[in-house]
């Protein structure tokens, strides 16, 4: 079944140069026949340079639509290809590409239109700031009470998704993507999502810039997208 299927597996980058080259390398020891797309946000690094020597596609955007805008742009150039597929893996060495196949597999079953490898469920223990973690469970917490069902890792970037869900995306955004927002919307519109435990590894490039004061504008900004997010659910169903 997994051959049947076109497979576009989604890195978004900034700086990465350390971890870049094993996240590809890792995701082509695990499906060598599917195709990496690297969307780079104008890297000052050889971010660049070690993906093209990798032989993936990349996608250039300018760094000010932030990690929102890659992934924005990943989805519209996975539903202009028709992808049957797309996995999504953060180019930092936190996603372990040989969990990828236990997310695929309820996309592959019919089983969820949404895959979320999710931290702070199974046997995994995964540690993280005072600020994120609380930030992660306010809004796994907001956005429980919204669609009626429980989300534990609503910011996790490690997804798989499947052909209609892809469409809806790439047309149902404007100018960011953000983890939050997209749950919500995909729930209000009907489909499925599941959460699947991942065990997921500290950053092997820089350090994060999550601090405890932008984790409180972040939750801020977040709760707006998610009122918008409620209008919208409104009127945006899959057909």
């Amino acid at each position: 079944m997994l051959n049947e299927n076109k497979i576009m597996v989604l890195i978004p980058t900034y700086n990465e140069e350390k971890s870049i080259g094993g996240v590809i390398r890792g995701v082509r020891e695990i499906l060598p026949q599917v195709d990496i797309v690297v969307v780079d946000g104008e890297s000052s690094d050889s971010t660049e340079e070690i993906a093209r020597k990798l032989e993936v596609i990349i996608l250039k955007v300018p760094h000010s639509l932030g990690i929102g805008g890659g992934v924005e742009t990943g989805f519209s150039f996975a539903d202009l290809r028709r992808y049957d597929m797309v996995v999504r893996v953060d180019g930092d060495g936190q996603h372990s590409p040989d969990q990828i196949p236990r997310l695929m597999q309820p996309i592959l079953n019919g089983e969820a239109d949404v895959a979320i490898g999710s931290r702070y469920i199974g046997a995994g223990d995964y540690k993280a700031s005072l600020s994120r973690t609380l930030s992660i469970k306010l809004f796994s917490l907001i956005i429980s009470a919204i669609i009626r069902q429980k989300i534990t890792d609503a910011t996790s970037g490690f997804q798989v998704v499947n052909g209609r869900v892809i469409e809806f995306l790439s047309r149902s955004y404007f100018f960011d993507y953000s983890e939050v927002e997209a749950i919500v919307l995909l729930r209000k519109a009907g489909f499925k999502i599941l959460e699947i435990p991942v065990i997921m590894e500290k950053r092997t490039q820089g350090s994060s810039s999550f601090t405890f004061v932008r984790a409180f504008y972040y939750i801020f900004t977040g709760v707006l997208l998610l009122l918008i997010s409620l209008l919208k659910g409104k009127t945006l169903r899959r057909d």
